[in-house]
This record gives C-alpha cells, sequence and structure tokens, in this order.
C-alpha cells in the first residue's frame, strides 16, 4: 500500500458515508528487482534522448559551466538559423542573373558549418563576394591603358559605363539612384544624359513653386500671411468666426464670417472679406485703372507691384464710402487691413443674395430693376464722380426687391483718360441685358450713354460715337478734373473707416 493511501485511511474510516474498501494492485518484488526491467528502462530513456538526425557537435567540451552550456546553444541555434537561410536565398534568387544576399540576416560564429556544400558561397570571407562594390575604373591622364590589343581608352563601354553609374551619387538626395555600384551597373551615355536632364528639370520646377508658394497666393488667395490675418480679426473679436467661400473671381475671393463685436467699430451680423489675391498673372490690366487715377498716381509711382494690390483694396474702400453717402444701395464697408477688405454681407442666413443673371424675376421685377439701375447710374456718374467701369449682371446683386452694386475696386473717376469710354462699355453691357430680358422700356447704349453723363453725342456707327467719345475726353480733361478734386475734397471730409496700413 502506498504512503498517501496509508494517510488518508483515518479520514475514510471516519467519512459520514461509511467505510471505503481499498484494493491494491499486487506487485511482486521479484518483478520490482528484475535486473531485465531495469535494462529496458535504460534502453528506452537513451533512445528518447538521443538525436535520431545528428549528433550534438560539442560532446566533448566541458560542459560544468552553465555560461558556457548556454553559448553553445546559441551557437546551435545560429547554425539551424543560417542554414535555413540558406535554402530561403536560394529559392527566392532561383535562376535569376540578379540575385539578392541575406548576408546581413545571418548570425555570425566560429564554427565551421558541416552542413553547407561546396558550392555555397562563405559570405564571411569578401574577397569571393560577387556583389561586393567594384569602385570604377579609371583610365590614365594620357587617356588609354594597356598595350596592343588589350589597350583600353576612356571610351570603352565598360568604363563609361561604370563611371556613369558613379556619377548617379551627384544627383539630388531626393532623387532616389539605387545601389547600382553594387549590382556592377553600367548606364550608357544616353541613359546617363536622359537622367541628368530629367533631375535638373525637377529640381528647377521644384524652385519655382516653391517660390511661388512663398511669395504669391494660393488658389484660393489664401496664403500664409493671409491666414495670419484672419486669424487676427477672429482673436481680436472683430470676427466671430469665418465659414467659408463664397465666390471666387480673377482678382479677389470672397468669404462669409459672422460679425463680432468692438467697443469703437459697429460690425454687423454677417460680414463678408473680400481677400485680393497678390499674384498678379491673375489680372495683368490692373494698372490701367489705377495708374491715371490722381487720387493714387503720386504713390502708384512708388509702390512694388506687390504692395500695389493693398491700394486697389483700398481704392475699392473709398469708391464705397462715396456711393454709401450718395445713398446707393452697396456693401457698408467695416474696416481694411492691408489686402483684406471686410464689409456687410448682402444675403441672409450665410445664402449670398442671386446676381441679376441668375435671378427668376418677373417682367414688372425686371422693368422696375431697370430704372433701379438707370437711377443707380445717374447717381454714380453725377453725386459721387465715379464710372463703375465693369457694370454687368453679374455685379449687380438682386436683395430684398432693390438692385445693388458690388465691385467697384476697378471704378474710375470720369478725369481718368479712358472714364468715358469705360461709361460706354457699361451702357452696352446694361442695355444688352435688359433688352434681351424683355424690358420694352430699355433704351438702346447710345441714348442710355447720354441720359447718363448728360452729353449729346450722336452718331450711327460705334467706331464714330468712341471718336467724338476721345475727343471730349481730350478737351474737357482739365476741367472736369479741377471739377472732380473739389467733388472728392467735399466727400471725403468725415475720412475712411477705419484703416490699418501697418507694415508687413
Amino acid at each position: 500500500m502506498s504512503s498517501d493511501v496509508i494517510r488518508m485511511l483515518p479520514y475514510w474510516l471516519n467519512s459520514p458515508w461509511g467505510t471505503l474498501n481499498v484494493t491494491e494492485a499486487p506487485c511482486s518484488l521479484t518483478d520490482v528487482m528484475s535486473e531485465q526491467l531495469a535494462k529496458q528502462l535504460h534502453e528506452e530513456c537513451n533512445s528518447f534522448s538521443s538525436c535520431p538526425e545528428r549528433a550534438f557537435p560539442y560532446q566533448d567540451v566541458d560542459t560544468s559551466s552553465d555560461l558556457m552550456l548556454a553559448q553553445m546553444l546559441q551557437m546551435e541555434f545560429d547554425r539551424e538559423f543560417d542554414t535555413q537561410l540558406r535554402r530561403e536565398e536560394k529559392k527566392f534568387n532561383g535562376d535569376s542573373k540578379v540575385s539578392i544576399s541575406f548576408e546581413n540576416y545571418r548570425m555570425v560564429h566560429p564554427f565551421e558549418d558541416s552542413d553547407s556544400s561546396e558550392d555555397e558561397v562563405d559570405w564571411q570571407d569578401t574577397r569571393h563576394d560577387p556583389y561586393r562594390p567594384e569602385k570604377p575604373t579609371t583610365t590614365p591622364k594620357k587617356g588609354f591603358a594597356g598595350k596592343g590589343k588589350n589597350i583600353t581608352t576612356k571610351h570603352d563601354e565598360d568604363v563609361c559605363g561604370r563611371k556613369n553609374t558613379a556619377r548617379m551619387d551627384n544627383f539630388a538626395p531626393e532623387v532616389h539612384v539605387g545601389d547600382g555600384i553594387s549590382m556592377d551597373l553600367k548606364l550608357s551615355n544616353h541613359v546617363y544624359n536622359a537622367l541628368k536632364r530629367h533631375c535638373q528639370t525637377e529640381e528647377r520646377r521644384s524652385a519655382r513653386l516653391h517660390e511661388k508658394k512663398e511669395h504669391s497666393t494660393a488658389e484660393q488667395a489664401v496664403d500664409s500671411r493671409t491666414r495670419l490675418l484672419m486669424y487676427k480679426m477672429v482673436n481680436v473679436g472683430t470676427l466671430e468666426n469665418i465659414n467659408g467661400c463664397i465666390s471666387t473671381g480673377k482678382e479677389s475671393v470672397v468669404f462669409h464670417a459672422d460679425g463680432g463685436s468692438l467697443q469703437e467699430l459697429v460690425v454687423p451680423k454677417e460680414c463678408v472679406l473680400k481677400v485680393f489675391k497678390t499674384t498678379l498673372n491673375e489680372f495683368k490690366n490692373r494698372d490701367k485703372y489705377i495708374k491715371d487715377d490722381y487720387r493714387f498716381k503720386d504713390r502708384f509711382s512708388k509702390l512694388n507691384p506687390r504692395k500695389i494690390i493693398r491700394l486697389w483694396a483700398e481704392k475699392e474702400m473709398h469708391n464705397l464710402v462715396r456711393m454709401k453717402k450718395a445713398g446707393i444701395p452697396c456693401p457698408e464697408v467695416v474696416m481694411l487691413k492691408k489686402h483684406i477688405l471686410v464689409m456687410s454681407f448682402i444675403g441672409q442666413n450665410q445664402v449670398p443674395a442671386p446676381k441679376l443673371k441668375e435671378a427668376v424675376l418677373s417682367s414688372d421685377d425686371m422693368k422696375k430693376a431697370y430704372y433701379q439701375v438707370l437711377q443707380m447710374m445717374k447717381q454714380l456718374f453725377e453725386e459721387c464722380n465715379l464710372v463703375h467701369a465693369d457694370l454687368s449682371e453679374y455685379n449687380m446683386l438682386w436683395h430684398d426687391g432693390q438692385v445693388w452694386l458690388i465691385d467697384v475696386s476697378q471704378s474710375v473717376e470720369p478725369t481718368h483718360p479712358h472714364g468715358l469710354e469705360f461709361l460706354f462699355r457699361d451702357c452696352r453691357n446694361v442695355s444688352t441685358f435688359f433688352q434681351k430680358a424683355g424690358v420694352a422700356e430699355a433704351m438702346n447704349v447710345y441714348e442710355l450713354f447720354n441720359t447718363v453723363s448728360g452729353q449729346q453725342v450722336s452718331s450711327d456707327s460705334e467706331a464714330d460715337f468712341l471718336a467724338q467719345i476721345e475727343a471730349l475726353e481730350k478737351m474737357n480733361e482739365d476741367h472736369v478734373q479741377k471739377r472732380s478734386k473739389k467733388i472728392f475734397a467735399s466727400n471725403c471730409d468725415d475720412g475712411p473707416p477705419l484703416l490699418n496700413n501697418d507694415d508687413d
């Protein structure tokens, strides 16, 4: 009976479920002491511990130290890992002419691999490495090497190919040329020159893109400086937030914003930010609208082309102030910050008022709109002393049963050398639009021009009419200029709205 059974016997005898019958398997003392059984167990133990593939290679090494045992086991593991790595490398490369080496993944150990075949490459010996980097051979100063049939000149195909491969290291860092030297790659002159031209073209293109990003506005006119100005308006409380873009034009981009609250400035609930583009290529002919305006003529000659954009924004601000004093429906100026003009929003709940071109009007509303435009053109010319210079159905909005004028940055005074020509162009746009809209009362371009300007120019052809206009401009230029200066001085006594001319 085993010791455990004897120890648990009192517990079983006192168990409330009664006594238990414990039966023990009979075991003979002869079987236990049998030498045959001991020999059989010894053989089974030896067969279990022995390795069927190969014997342990370190049987004669002293294994009394645990550190030595650990190192030997690690070396054996490294040897098996390298063997498996060779198999994978051979399977991966196959019969390819360009082979990939797994040398960097091998385990370094001092013991020789007994299972490695003779045709395997010993990667520890770099002298026999077929993929070791080979420096391109250089020809002497005399231009050739060798004698007779073995002569090699600088025009040798292999020599030039290796030199061209080495020269690829001089390309820009962003050009990925790979490791051509390690593969013994030979580039022909035609391929190398094509790669060189491509790299130089990419470098110039990258430089142009970087310069354009730094010195001009982006597609939506919001570069880093413009964003900083807009953030400042929000931080100081002038604007609550900026919602998004409303429209995009050749000279500016308009954003919608919620007005904030300032003590010295009345900000409408809904505002618009007109951001003038600083990219001069967008509107190349804008100079003719401002360089001959006596209000900005002296300042225009002293400014660089990019600062003229601020002058363009200031010009629209002054024109809007004149129109507002005359009672013409137009946006109200809130403030000017460099090339950003903040104005009141014409619309409701972030929905801008439709343009007169897009508005769906009845015949009565269209007739009403025509007479409103006619009255505004007269007020603009007589009371404000201005010519819109870009008046069309695209720059007039329909809101609350009223026509509103917008986009007056290019507006000029009649003293401008081409002021009456611009007025004739506006009259032609207005007359054409309302005649096509079915307004029977709409006057033709000649009658409309005489009605607005108060002149009596009569002609049957447009060329003759324009010739008389040019002659009239030359005769009355001095007289009109003196009169316009007096009107401008009287209209600007109160000064413009908040204007900030801080330097960059």
